[in-house]
């Protein structure tokens, strides 16, 4: 009878060790695969060539010096907008974005009325529909993991007023890619 709890008892050990394992793998899959949006070319992902609606489909990016500075040390949002009755919901909602997560992300605010030079080369590299050049451009940037085993540079952007939850996501996002990335980066 000894031997018969004694193997019960075994078993229930190994078991809770199979159990607490098993929960140590899904939390560290969970950490891992923390973004919420994959990469791709799709209209929801975030691109590392231009996306599937551009006219440039597949093509390169040349991202602005300024950008490929500022990753170093964190994700970009980039907002491009007129002090327009249509760019307000947009502008609130990055103002409380930035407010939020100022300390974890780099924060361009280009006027879209050309006094920012800027307004150029954001617009050359992420009008996410190829040259239409409408504002408010709302863009982030992080590092991703790449296919030789370093991190490249990706991106989402619209041109829409998305609103506060739709950028949210965005920047949670390219935080989480950063952290996860920028080690196997090579500025």
């Amino acid at each position: 009878m000894w031997e018969l709890v004694s193997i019960t008892h075994l078993t229930k050990i190994k078991l809770s060790a199979l159990v607490m394992g098993a929960v140590m793998v899904a939390g560290l899959v969970a950490t891992v695969s923390a973004a919420e949006y994959s990469v791709g070319s799709g209209p929801d992902d975030w691109w590392t060539s231009y996306p599937d609606q551009s006219p440039a489909s597949g093509s390169a990016v040349s991202h602005p010096d300024w950008v490929l500075d500022a990753l170093e040390d964190k994700p970009v949002l980039i907002y491009s907008h007129l002090e327009c009755s249509y760019c307000v919901p947009q502008t609130e909602a990055i103002n409380e974005i930035v407010d939020e997560y100022g300390d974890d992300i780099e924060f361009y605010e280009i006027l879209g009325d050309g006094s920012d030079e800027r307004i150029e080369e954001a617009f050359a590299a992420y009008d996410p529909n190829g040259g239409t050049s409408t504002v408010p451009l709302t863009v982030i940037v992080t590092l991703v993991a790449g296919e030789d085993g370093g991190a490249e540079v990706a991106w989402h952007s619209t041109e829409e007023v998305t609103g506060k939850e739709w950028i949210e996501e965005y920047v949670q996002d390219a935080i989480d890619y950063h952290e996860e990335n920028v080690g196997d980066w090579d500025a």
